[in-house]
């Protein structure tokens, strides 16, 4: 089973877990109705913004980190050579 397959039955079933929730078809346990009703309806967006900002971080992260591989910034450096020194072999100013 592939982490795609994985992924996918995974967040199949808390999404069928979640609308019964919110329909109110399966009770929630351990909190009272009142507070399941002002809480699951805001659960979609609470899951986004922490998506959105682990992106950033992770994103954020890697600029921060990108010079501890020489390497790779190396290698970086040479084909934003390569591409500058091409764009000005066709004619295109690049600096």
């Amino acid at each position: 089973m592939t982490r795609a397959t994985r992924f996918l039955i995974l967040s199949s079933i808390c999404a069928t877990l979640y609308a019964l929730a919110f329909f109110s078809i399966l009770p929630v346990p351990f909190i009272e109705e009142s507070i399941a009703e002002q809480i699951l309806p805001v659960i979609p967006w609470w899951l986004l913004v922490s998506f959105g900002s682990y992106s950033l971080w992770s994103l954020g992260w890697g600029l921060w980190t990108f010079r501890d591989c020489p390497d790779a910034y190396e290698e970086l450096l040479k084909e934003i050579t390569m591409a500058k020194d091409d764009l000005r072999t066709k004619g295109v100013p690049v600096d």
